[in-house]
């Protein structure tokens, strides 16, 4: 019976894929690439079609046809311009891909299996976005039809954490790498943690809480967008709290913290002033890192800050184990220092270094830097109000990723989504090349 079921649920990855894959194909390019962000928000990455020993998402399936398109498109490759971030994703891709294959103690056939795979959740993903949103108005559009998407996608939140009631989370048995037998309800403070079509609440607040700042940016666009700009807001924001993880949360208030200070610019260097000095004086006076201190009172509805604190120190103890080449694909084999069996690694910025080495640390940070760098200098290039505000919106999507990396690691489709996102960046050159008229198209 459970094979019978697991067919009809590979039937089904099937058909998701091939929807979106008619769909990609017809489309104009910024809608193709909404269906392909829309099928990353609303089907789950665990379900998937085995051919062989592959594992094939709908996801992979949607993104392989949509880069088939941009490729096949003289007018898509002819509008692509190349820009400095390209080069540090570019570089993680190529870490990411090497470092494996040189160095995990794993079957070469496995790995280069794996590290495709990643390939198509990570590279391939910024690079359709980049090829897809050309303009001002194709940007635009996209974010129009993802903020609209999300609309739904947080009320079935709000359905989940005040119920209990995840009819998601009972498909996770089909997932052949999970085997859970049957998975359990998370609850925090009298409400249950929504999860939706994610592996993890975490992953499902931070997807809301990366496409706010874009979101929120529509009221510029006038007209009866801006009334529904703030509605959409609303349901976001409500998405983010559903997941009750005080990641997802701190982002939602990192959020709305930077976009008041849109209005007060003048603020900006004393307050990173003010920040740094703070952590140098608080390190002072506690006579411990500054970061054990933000652990220990940056979880508002509780937390284990703890262990990412002490997942740092252990990175840094164990330094000239993985600084070379990572663990080879293995465990660190630091569980037992947390309390725990194996090494549960809540920290993206560790998991790029003990899965690729000093070179992977180094292009995620490379790539983040490079973002805000980008986006600082287009912000400063423009006397466009609209413009210079989504540029800031684009800059509060990156900090608020680069600094909830040191609490969560991003995997699934919250992964895919943060190179989406990283595309948005490198595409929003092309917003500076607009003309007027553009603005009322």
């Amino acid at each position: 019976m459970s094979f019978i079921f697991s067919a009809n649920m590979q039937a089904l990855t099937l058909t998701i894929a091939a929807i979106a894959s008619l769909l990609i194909a017809f489309l104009p390019p910024a809608q193709a690439f909404a269906v392909y962000v829309i099928t990353l928000l609303f089907y789950p990455i665990y379900l998937v079609l085995q051919v062989g020993s592959l594992d094939i998402s709908a996801a992979r399936i949607a993104v392989t046809v949509l880069l088939l398109r941009c490729m096949l498109s003289p007018q898509l490759r002819q509008r692509f311009k190349w820009c400095p971030l390209d080069s540090w994703v570019t570089f993680g891709a190529i870490v990411s891909m090497v470092i494996p294959l040189i160095s995990w103690r794993v079957p070469f056939t496995k790995t280069f299996e794996n590290t495709a795979g990643h390939l198509m959740d990570t590279f391939l993903a910024y690079l359709v976005t980049r090829y897809c949103l050309t303009d001002h108005k194709a940007i635009v559009t996209a974010v129009k039809l993802i903020g609209i998407a999300l609309a739904p996608l947080a009320l079935l939140g709000v359905i989940e954490s005040y119920t209990g009631w995840q009819s998601y989370n009972t498909l996770k048995v089909y997932c052949p790498w999970l085997q859970v037998a049957e998975p359990q309800l998370a609850e925090r403070t009298g409400f249950y943690r929504a999860v939706g079509p994610f592996n993890h609440p975490i992953l499902f607040g931070a997807a809301f809480a990366m496409f706010l700042p874009l979101v929120y940016w529509l009221r510029h666009e006038g007209g009866y967008w801006r009334r529904l700009n703030y509605l959409l807001v609303g349901l976001i924001a409500i998405g983010v709290l559903s997941s009750m993880s005080s990641g997802p949360w701190m982002m939602l208030i990192m959020t709305v913290a930077l976009l008041v200070l849109e209005h007060f610019k003048q603020w900006v260097k004393p307050l990173l002033i003010f920040l740094v000095s703070s952590c140098i004086v608080v390190s002072t006076i506690s006579n411990r890192p500054f970061y054990h201190v933000l652990a220990s009172y940056a979880d508002p509805i509780g937390g284990s800050g703890w262990h990412r604190a002490a997942l740092i120190d252990l990175a840094i103890e164990h330094f000239g184990e993985w600084w070379l080449a990572g663990y080879g694909g293995s465990d660190p084999g630091w569980g037992s220092s947390l309390g725990m069996t194996r090494t549960d690694i809540t920290n993206h910025y560790i998991v790029a270094g003990v899965k690729y080495g000093l070179l992977g640390l180094i292009a995620l940070l490379g790539s983040l830097v490079m973002a805000i760098l980008m986006l600082v200098r287009l912000h400063n290039s423009t006397k466009d109000s609209a413009l210079r505000s989504w540029y800031w919106a684009m800059g509060i999507a990156i900090v608020i990723l680069a600094i909830s990396l040191n609490a969560c690691c991003l995997f699934g489709q919250a992964g895919t989504l943060f190179y989406c996102i990283l595309g948005f960046v490198g595409s929003s050159f092309n917003m500076s090349l607009r003309t007027v008229l553009d603005r009322f198209i």
